[in-house]
């Protein structure tokens, strides 16, 4: 039987490359998205129901949504700062990521080598925040980071094959950077690469850790 992939946030630049991605290596791949599926991420009753159709057995599930800001964009300064503002990023990269990991548990392999994969970002590091700003997207990076690497210690005792990991893509050419980019970006079909490569070397020694592209451990 052939490797199965589940991608939430297929319809993304990062989520559409990595499921491309997959697909040349042979794997099965089913996409999920708000754009082409309406699941919303910030409701667990959706979650749910587009998960609870989905017959078990996926070798990796790869969480790629994430959102940077939902108004002016990431604050600058604390009188930015507005609790609608991180309530929303919190929703959309903290609490979404991890219902999915709640709800993709009964979805994954336990018999052999699995993987969870979710997208988070070096600004989710405190040990690596040497310039501040950006409150909002920083803390709820941070939350998903948490949320990793406890729910990795617990599924240990029931997944032994499992990897639970966070990966920093680092900047990619998409739309979901286009306003933000400071430095180069690479195109979405070369951050796939990098980031497979990088699961493809893990193991589940390896579970509940943060990753960069190139599998370096980030500072939490």
């Amino acid at each position: 039987m052939g490797k199965r992939a589940l991608i939430i946030g297929a319809s993304g630049g990062v989520g559409s490359a990595v499921s491309a991605a997959l697909e040349s290596r042979g794997f099965d791949v089913t996409g999920l998205s708000r754009r082409e599926h309406g699941l919303d991420v910030t409701s667990e009753d959706s979650i749910a129901r587009h998960l609870g159709q989905l017959r078990p057995g996926y070798d990796l599930v790869f969480v790629a949504v994430g959102q940077l800001a939902a108004q002016s964009g990431p604050e600058k300064s604390l009188k930015s700062l507005t609790p609608e503002e991180m309530a929303h990023l919190f929703a959309v990269n903290a609490i979404g990521p991890s219902l999915v990991l709640k709800h993709a548990i009964p979805l994954l392999r336990r018999d052999q080598r699995a993987i969870f994969a979710a997208l988070s970002a070096r600004v989710g590091s405190i040990g690596d925040n040497a310039l501040g700003g950006w409150y909002s997207y920083r803390a709820s990076k941070a939350a998903l980071n948490q949320m990793i690497h406890t729910a990795a210690i617990e599924l240990k005792r029931s997944h032994k094959h499992l990897i639970c990991v966070a990966l920093h893509p680092g900047t990619v050419a998409t739309e979901f950077t286009r306003n933000y980019r400071n430095h180069a970006a690479v195109p979405a079909d070369q951050s796939a690469d990098n980031l497979l490569g990088v699961l493809d070397g893990l193991t589940p020694e390896d579970t509940g850790g943060f990753y960069d592209w190139r599998g370096t451990p980030v500072p939490w």
